[in-house]
């Protein structure tokens, strides 16, 4: 890698968000398809690996780059996904307990207060006004709807299910009043610039990783609410492919990792009703969900290990202070490095 690299970005959360996911859609199907668990088990110590490189690069960034790590907290945009930190240990916590329960419990307790005071922290940014409308982007839903659904879903998974309950309100509630918000920047303003269009495919979690926590958090067969919430995920999922070409204007950069949670979570929703005792047209459409959902990943994965190969996946570091607008053109986890290298 070359030695003018810079330190990793607080959007690279974002890969081990995607990796731990897909983990715990394998848990789902084994449950369910009684897939092989030696499978599921790979994926988890994988997931758990990348989790922790990434969070020990993170940790290392605030000892050696503290000025570069201040700036992202500091950026609309880039500080947002500061909190997929609390997020991926929440998943992690989940996919650890059947192997240690203290620690997983610990890293739940941490990252159930990081999550609260850090959402509050970015969501109280948000009031205080100020923003530019290019860069109201989905990354505005990562601070509170993305930790309140893992949060409730990740409290059914120890049994605080009354806690769980008040998650998942805070964080349903986030999610409605910020779509129109977002909806609105993008019908009536300039069209997002190329290197934050992946971040568009934050829209499609919100719905499927919302209905994972309903599931986890109700018992019986699913409900109108249940299938409402995958519906308008499934819409999300069309909306995305239309709109795909568009996205893809900007070349590849691990922002494109923005689409694995809800990938990986669509298939998990499906299968968890199934689990749940519904029967009908999504058995069949669960195994196309679940092999399209790895193959996506998968190409996140293979695309990722490219830029790493070619000294590509850290971003420069900086040499000179970044404005607003330079900004905008390496918020996508890295510049566009991928084209300009």
């Amino acid at each position: 890698m070359n030695g003018n690299r810079g330190a990793v970005p607080v959007a690279f959360f974002g890969i081990a968000v995607g990796g731990l996911a897909l983990a715990n859609l394998w848990r789902v199907a084994i449950r369910v398809w009684h897939l092989p668990e030696l499978a599921g088990t790979l994926l988890t110590v994988g997931a758990l690996a990348v989790w922790v490189v990434i969070m020990l690069a993170y940790g290392h960034k605030w000892l050696t780059h503290a000025a570069d790590a201040r700036a992202e907290m500091a950026h609309p945009v880039q500080s947002s996904f500061a909190a997929l930190g609390p997020v991926s240990t929440l998943l992690a916590a989940v996919l650890l307990q059947p192997y240690s329960h203290t620690l997983a419990l610990t890293l739940f307790g941490v990252a159930t207060v990081a999550q609260l005071a850090l959402g509050a922290w970015l969501h109280g940014k948000l009031w205080q006004g100020g923003r530019k409308p290019e860069l109201t982007t989905p990354a505005i839903y990562l601070p509170t709807v993305a930790p309140g659904f893992v949060a409730a879903t990740a409290s059914a998974a120890f049994g605080f299910h009354e806690l769980g309950e008040l998650f998942f309100g805070a964080a349903m509630l986030s999610w409605l009043a910020l779509e129109s918000k977002i909806l609105h920047r993008a019908a009536v303003h300039d069209p997002l610039p190329e290197a934050l269009r992946p971040t568009l495919g934050i829209q499609l979690a919100p719905p499927v990783v919302g209905g994972v926590s309903y599931l986890s958090l109700t018992t019986g067969t699913p409900d109108l609410f249940a299938y409402a919430l995958l519906g308008y995920g499934l819409y999300q999922a069309m909306l995305l492919l239309r709109l795909l070409p568009w996205i893809r204007q900007q070349a590849f950069v691990p922002g494109y990792w923005a689409f694995s949670f809800g990938v990986a979570a669509l298939p998990t929703m499906v299968l968890r009703i199934l689990e749940h005792g519904a029967t009908g047209p999504l058995a069949w459409a669960a195994p196309v969900l679940f092999i399209a959902a790895n193959a996506i990943i998968a190409i996140l994965v293979v695309k990722t290990l490219g830029l790493l190969v070619q000294g590509k996946l850290i971003p420069p570091a900086a040499t000179t202070p970044v404005s607003t607008s330079a900004a905008v053109a390496t918020v996508a986890a890295g510049s566009r490095i991928a084209r300009a290298s």
